[in-house]
């Protein structure tokens, strides 16, 4: 692995595997957050979806019916313990991808244990807009910091389910 190359954020959640997976996949737009840092299309009746299967888009839209902007592809589909989809940013281009892992382990004492790891950094350039000026600590830990108030979101929703 390249120096810089991955953002990392693990959180529990209160439900079993199974649920925690569901709830990442199936209910992604009931918890990621909306608005242009988030979202791309923007909007609130913006959606973000996950095809759930091998091959799957990962995409939003603008609403129900209304065409769809492709974010990524799913890498790997293997409920519930391990999800892998490709992320591009929307100034990417069309060349540009990132990784994003998401583990679902049980935890001690019950709950799960969700792991994103968000790599592929080192491969873009170190100008490219995406990275706001910003030196690769900087960079690599507001992609944490972000991450990190998404799987917030996550939690909250996971605990509606427990």
């Amino acid at each position: 692995m390249k120096a810089g190359d991955q953002a990392r954020v693990t959180v529990g959640v209160a439900v079993p595997p199974e649920v925690a997976f569901a709830v990442f996949t199936e209910e992604i737009d009931l918890w990621w957050r909306r608005g242009p840092q988030f979202r791309r299309v923007g909007g609130e009746r913006a959606i973000i979806a996950i095809e759930g299967v091998e091959g799957g888009r990962v995409f939003e839209s603008a609403g129900e019916g209304l065409p769809a902007q492709e974010v990524g592809r799913v890498l790997a589909w293997q409920p519930p313990s391990r999800l892998v989809f490709e992320w591009r940013a929307a100034n990417f281009a069309p060349a540009e991808c990132t990784e994003v892992e998401v583990l679902f382990a049980l935890a001690p004492g019950g709950g799960t244990s969700v792991t994103v790891v968000h790599r592929g950094w080192a491969d873009i350039r170190p100008d490219h807009p995406v990275r706001h000026g910003q030196d690769v600590p900087a960079f690599i830990g507001g992609m944490g910091r972000w991450w990190g108030g998404l799987l917030s979101s996550y939690r909250l929703r996971a605990k509606l389910r427990a």
